[in-house]
């Protein structure tokens, strides 16, 4: 049988094996017209006030949008958003906030495809930069003992709203909502702290668990503790289309959407699996391996102890060679070594940047054997992140498969952090 992975911007149609278990999201039709259901969940918030009631004249507005790792229409979503406080805000009272996280900034190329470049002329937009502390603005400790600083044109603007999408998340429980304020919005200590090995570490802190996970719950509490006015998030389908649009109070809002996006990505599987193939989602989301290791998360939790996992994923911006995730990676030894050496310097209060992504890596590694399928990564450079090449995913599943002997069961997870293969 053939299964088609998404691959950059393109698929990669893989021959696997018959009686392969496809799990893919639930089969949702795409909405008609997008921006008209954007208008509509505007206008009929889930709770709260609709966005128009919020802008008073002459306020100053903060619109909050995902980074180009994440595939959300911001083009009809701020399109909407600008229509609805059209006559009561003036456009130069407008900041557009790019919520990079700790990730790079995007470039000027970069943000003319994720807003156009009408979109990008019309207002003021800005990447958000985590290691700016003139940009920051500090407010104290919340949650569990996390010291907050969020981006100061976000903490000084009248009115605040967050835009995203919602899909499950490898160690967040599920994207959008609050998680645009911090990490999104957020300073450097934040999101170190937000991270840490002990949050991450948690068996809590995993795909499709909200209450109860110290991430998420650190997450909500500096979004309600600084002040949301307005979210606006959509759920999409496989081909990252619209198919509904949630609005209104934040959490209210990021409750139905969650609802929606659980009944499309959670999928039940009888057993666990000897090989598992997923990819990331195709572009944006598999442009490097630091992103990537949310397919492997994902595939983790279908494969059996000591099984095989194939990820297909173009990673053409490399691991990347900003940030400190391959820095981490060269420094151990050993999967084994580099949790051991995440744990020590967590009891030593030392937090790295991009070390949530090289712990959960090194926890898949110690349960799995993981290949990667890429154009974008030498042989070399997978080795040293203790990853095995694959020239060809057919061949290589059929030789595992032929290895593990009768009985042998494959797995496939096309889009697949967008997929929870929940195990019965």
């Amino acid at each position: 049988m053939v299964v088609r992975f998404p691959y950059g911007t393109s698929e990669l149609p893989v021959e696997l094996p018959a009686g392969t278990c496809v799990v893919a999201p639930g089969d949702q039709s795409p909405a008609a017209d997008p921006l008209v259901t954007i208008r509509q969940c505007l206008r009929n918030p889930v709770r709260g006030p609709a966005l128009s009631q919020l802008v008073a004249p002459g306020a100053k507005v903060a619109i909050a949008v995902c980074d180009g790792t994440r595939p959300q229409p911001r083009r009809p979503m701020l399109g909407a958003l600008l229509e609805e406080i059209e006559g009561r805000a003036r456009l130069e009272d407008v900041v557009v906030l790019v919520a990079t996280g700790t990730h790079r900034a995007n470039t000027r190329a970069e943000l003319e495809e994720m807003l156009g470049r009408d979109l990008l002329g019309a207002v003021r937009v800005v990447n958000h930069d985590a290691r700016d502390q003139t940009n920051l603005a500090h407010m104290g400790t919340m949650g569990d003992g996390v010291p907050v600083a969020l981006n100061r044109e976000w903490a000084e603007a009248d009115v605040r709203v967050t835009t995203g999408f919602v899909e499950p998340h490898f160690f967040a429980g599920f994207s959008g909502g609050p998680k645009l304020v911090a990490p999104g919005l957020a300073g450097l200590e934040t999101t170190l702290v937000l991270h840490d090995a002990k949050r991450i570490g948690s068996p809590a802190a995993t795909w499709g668990v909200l209450r109860g996970n110290p991430v998420h719950d650190d997450i909500r509490a500096i979004a309600g503790a600084t002040g949301v006015h307005f979210a606006c998030d959509v759920v999409l389908d496989r081909r990252h289309r619209v198919v509904a649009a949630f609005a209104g109070e934040l959490f209210a809002m990021h409750e139905a959407a969650t609802d929606m996006a659980r009944r499309i990505s959670v999928r039940p599987v009888k057993r666990r699996f000897d090989v598992v193939v997923s990819s990331n989602a195709g572009f944006p989301l598999d442009q490097n391996l630091y992103q990537c290791v949310k397919a492997m998360s994902a595939a983790s939790e279908a494969v059996r102890r000591g099984g095989l996992i194939v990820v297909v994923a173009e990673c053409r911006d490399g691991f990347p060679e900003h940030g400190e995730f391959r820095r981490l990676l060269a420094s151990a030894s050993s999967p084994e070594d580099l949790l051991a050496s995440l744990s020590e310097r967590s009891r030593r209060g030392e937090i790295v940047p991009d070390q949530w992504q090289a712990q959960i890596l090194a926890r898949v590694l110690s349960g799995a054997r993981v290949g990667v399928f890429t154009g974008g990564l030498s042989a070399r450079e997978l080795e040293s992140a203790f990853l095995s090449p694959v020239d060809d995913v057919s061949s290589t599943v059929a030789e595992e498969m032929a290895q593990v002997g009768p009985g042998a069961a494959c797995c496939a997870l096309p889009t697949g952090p967008e997929t929870i293969a929940a195990v019965s």
